[in-house]
């Protein structure tokens, strides 16, 4: 995979010129991962009712999976996972619908064509760098709020998730380079009078 990486922006779809009569839609959105699941291809079906193949891969961290949909096996799925790893794409889920035009294509040339849908639609995908975050949860007196405050706005924070009860607790989501110096100005600030939990 390629070292910097990077998450799709909302939604994004391309459709690449016909190939030997073949329409080849690519559907690219962001995806984590739930015990191995497959993509949700039900809406694509609908949409595209004359599809005759809805091809998919996805990568979330180190877990990946990818499906040919009924084409020959290794024809669609691969090409399609090489190039979410080769533009460095990370929680991505590509979807290629191809819609068969009456010439059949050979497992090259099925290899080339998702390849190059996925290609052309991970090169016009609109994206931004993934930053890796901590989920941390503070928790203080409500005699420390002004100070926890200050230190949560100098790191242009807010917070996930608020409690008030007798105590405060904040949640969280820090990006990792950023977790330690959050961590050592709240107790430099609140004296030490806060509990924290990380992860």
């Amino acid at each position: 995979m390629a070292e910097t990486r990077c998450i799709p922006i909302g939604p994004f779809r391309l459709e690449i010129e016909k190939i030997r009569g073949s329409r080849f839609i690519a559907s690219v959105s962001s995806f984590c991962c739930d015990d191995d699941r497959e993509p949700q291809i039900a809406p694509l079906r609908a949409e595209f009712p004359t599809a005759n193949h809805h091809c998919w891969a996805w990568r979330d961290g180190d877990a990946f999976r990818y499906g040919d949909d009924g084409e020959p096996s290794g024809s669609a799925g691969r090409p399609i996972l090489q190039q979410i790893d080769g533009h460095g794409f990370d929680r991505t889920c590509v979807v290629v619908t191809r819609i068969f035009g009456g010439t059949k294509l050979g497992v090259g040339g099925l290899m080339r064509a998702y390849g190059q849908a996925a290609r052309e639609a991970l090169d016009l995908c609109p994206s931004e760098p993934l930053i890796e975050r901590e989920t941390i949860v503070i928790e203080f007196p409500y005699d420390r709020e002004g100070a926890v405050q200050s230190v949560v706005q100098a790191h242009g924070l807010s917070p996930s998730r608020s409690e008030y009860g007798e105590s405060i607790r904040l949640s969280f989501e820090v990006p990792r380079a950023q977790v330690e110096p959050f961590l050592a100005d709240l107790m430099e600030r609140c004296a030490g009078k806060l509990n924290v939990r990380r992860g």
